[in-house]
């Protein structure tokens, strides 16, 4: 599997550096996660939205939503 190479070719490359650089790096990635998850959310704030201004949303209860997801 050419991805968990390229993976694992990466952590080999982050062990071999010193503690500071690899906590630079755990840093960063920390960082770009919290950003795309950030980005995430905001899309589909954005998709809510949308759909509550066209009128493609309607109100239920907890139990609805319950009940509507042990359908599925």
């Amino acid at each position: 599997m050419k991805t968990s190479t390229q993976v694992n070719d990466i952590l080999q490359a982050i062990s071999d550096l010193d503690l500071e650089e690899q906590s630079y790096i755990a840093e960063i990635l920390t960082k770009r996660t919290i950003e795309l998850r950030r980005n995430q959310i905001a899309s589909r704030a954005k998709e809510a939205e949308e759909n509550y201004r066209l009128g493609n949303v309607r109100a239920v209860t907890v139990e609805d939503l319950m009940r509507d997801s042990s359908n599925d």
